[in-house]
């Protein structure tokens, strides 16, 4: 038979468990309150992504035509073959006219022309500059904000900061999911099935992969 514990051992008990309570109570909503929007989006692209091919997408394609002035043709000039960004007053210029951005991303050089590839969610777009003529061309094709909003749920195209996003998100949920979890833990004796129902939970994904993928 284990000792009777004393009432000193169970306020200190309890003072414990009130501490811990409080500690995870507070990290578990304040990720919660974090996570909100980012599990939202990221639950709602996930059946979007799961059904794409059912979505129907009506791609928008813009082609557009331009002829590079002469100070700015004679910028491309200096430059050899090999991957480099356009010069600053060029890049600052088709952005203006094309009403993109075109930032510093790495351009392909050749002694013809300058190609630029400027994918981004939920679109494609590219521009060529003939390096005699200086005449330009831009295509840009939109396919829609389905598309938009499953590109950012894959990170595609989406840029360095969306990706940092993605990476704080992903810890926020962890501290969202371990919080919970030991939550549970405090809660189980009160709550007989909880353990049960995580097993389930558990158990659903794991049976549909080995039963049901192959």
């Amino acid at each position: 038979m284990s000792p009777e514990r004393s009432p000193t051992d169970l306020v200190q008990q309890q003072a414990s468990r009130g501490f811990w309570l409080r500690t995870l109570h507070q990290w578990h909503w304040i990720s919660s309150a974090v996570c909100l929007v980012g599990m939202l989006l990221f639950a709602a692209t996930g059946i979007t992504l799961n059904h794409a091919a059912k979505i129907e997408a009506k791609p928008q394609v813009t082609n557009l035509h331009l002829e590079l002035p002469a100070p700015l043709l004679q910028a491309l000039a200096p430059h050899e073959d090999g991957n480099a960004p356009l010069p600053a007053k060029v890049a600052d210029w088709l952005s203006r006219e094309l009403e993109v951005a075109i930032g510093r991303r790495a351009a392909e050089w050749s002694p013809e022309e300058v190609y630029l590839s400027m994918p981004g969610p939920g679109s494609d777009a590219w521009l060529s500059i003939d390096r005699e003529t200086g005449a330009v061309e831009f295509e840009q094709t939109r396919r829609g904000w389905v598309s938009y909003f499953n590109d950012l749920h894959k990170g595609r195209n989406a840029g360095a900061g969306w990706g940092w996003f993605i990476d704080l998100f992903a810890v926020a949920c962890l501290v969202f999911c371990i919080t919970g979890l030991f939550l549970l833990h405090l809660h189980a004796r009160q709550r007989r099935m909880t353990w049960p129902l995580v097993g389930l939970g558990l158990l659903i994904p794991l049976l549909i992969a080995l039963l049901l993928i192959h």
